[in-house]
């Protein structure tokens, strides 16, 4: 498939920042299968209030994207930034239109018995969505063809699915081992 999308990588920083690297690596410079929009680490001053971390992320770097990509570790659903990434992909707006959405299970994603994943361990936002079929969740794969199906779906769901967009977003990181409702 030749077909390249303009990505948004949303992952956790701290603990999966060695996959981003690969994924990026392998699907943007070696293959040229994506163009990559991801926040990188420094980008965003930490100490910016919430709302002004929300609008730099939707308006400079998820402007232009037409699908995100999740990186889903075992502590990613933790995130308030990959929250709202993930709900800021999901708005339809006049500047920023609306991305496809994947999860990519990461090696590091701690797996139920029968090769199963929980639930209650990916971003409660990316379940949503899932569960409405408005995005689609994989393990992880180094196959360039696969990732880039996977990417290309995404990309033609966002106009045939309505996503899901109305849980409060995080208003800071989460702790624990499970979400629940």
């Amino acid at each position: 498939m030749s077909v390249r999308h303009r990505v948004f990588i949303s992952y956790h920083h701290a603990l999966d920042q060695v996959y981003k690297d690969r994924f990026y690596t392998l699907f943007h410079q070696h293959a040229e299968a994506m163009v990559d929009q991801s926040v990188w680490d420094g980008d965003i001053d930490p100490n910016v209030s919430t709302e002004t971390a929300r609008r730099t992320i939707r308006d400079r770097y998820l402007r232009d994207t037409t699908v995100t990509v999740v990186l889903v570790g075992r502590e990613t659903w933790q995130r308030k930034h990959v929250d709202w990434e993930i709900g800021s992909s999901l708005r339809d707006t006049q500047y920023n239109p609306r991305s496809g959405l994947l999860g990519i299970l990461l090696p590091t994603y701690q797996m139920l018995r029968g090769n199963q994943y929980d639930a209650h361990t990916i971003p409660p936002r990316l379940w949503d969505n899932i569960q409405g079929g408005f995005a689609s969740i994989h393990p992880w794969s180094d196959s360039v063809a696969n990732v880039q199906g996977w990417i290309h779906e995404a990309f033609i769901r966002r106009r045939t699915h309505l996503p899901v967009n109305s849980r409060t977003h995080f208003a800071r990181n989460r702790a624990g081992e499970r979400w629940g409702d």
